[in-house]
């Protein structure tokens, strides 16, 4: 293994419980049904699959904009100025890849500019070699195309990346690009069939960086 891919929300950040409280109290305020299982849908995809979803959902009338625009001041209300809380383990694996020399990559659904804002607010951003957002390519995860761009800036082959994830879209994404896909579940227990497509799953980030150490796959 010669570099690590991460995502971002729900393995760097407690981003995606913030941001489904944030969903949910908006969703409450409107009324809308179901949303636990509409925001399940959205783990892991661009904003535009996003949006789909929820049309598919509530109806092509949806007014998805004016509903993201709510949530979105809420959650910046909430969480900005770094205080977004990150997982367990995060400063720890990040040092431990450094001091061994191991190129590191966000692959993020997220907007690139929304990624590294938020990386630099924690005070991590000079980690990463290479950052990536879900608009610098056209197909969203479960498509391999964000990992495979993200080893490319990385300057890595597909097969010798190990990718952290914690969606199933993204888990999907990782085995597709030909990568060594490890999930760290976060809002989504992983089934038999995606358990089946990891290397390993993992409880948090610090049992991923003993695993590393452990089996020698450095």
């Amino acid at each position: 293994m010669k570099a690590v891919i991460f995502d971002m929300d729900g393995v760097i950040f407690d981003s995606e419980r913030a941001t489904y409280l944030c969903w949910k109290k908006v969703a409450e305020e409107h009324g809308l049904l179901n949303m636990d299982e509409v925001y399940r849908k959205c783990i892991g995809v661009t904003v535009e699959v996003t949006e789909r979803i929820c049309k598919e959902a509530y109806g092509e009338d949806f007014e998805y904009e004016r509903f993201s625009k709510e949530a979105s001041v809420l959650y910046h209300a909430r969480y900005d100025g770094g205080r977004l809380p990150m997982k367990e383990g995060v400063r720890e694996i990040l040092e431990f890849l450094k001091e061994r020399g191991i190129p590191i990559a966000i692959a993020s659904s997220t907007r690139e500019e929304r990624v590294a804002k938020q990386l630099q607010e924690a005070s991590i951003f000079e980690y990463f070699d290479a950052v990536v957002g879900g608009d610098r390519v056209k197909k969203s995860k479960p498509a391999p195309d964000i990992f495979l761009f993200a080893a490319e800036r990385l300057g890595a082959v597909p097969e010798d990346c190990l990718v952290i994830e914690d969606s199933y879209n993204g888990i999907l994404a990782a085995a597709a690009a030909g990568m060594i896909p490890v999930m760290v579940p976060d809002m989504l227990e992983p089934t038999d069939s995606i358990r089946d497509k990891c290397y390993a799953v993992c409880s948090s980030l610090t049992e991923v960086r003993r695993m590393l150490e452990e089996k020698g796959l450095l």
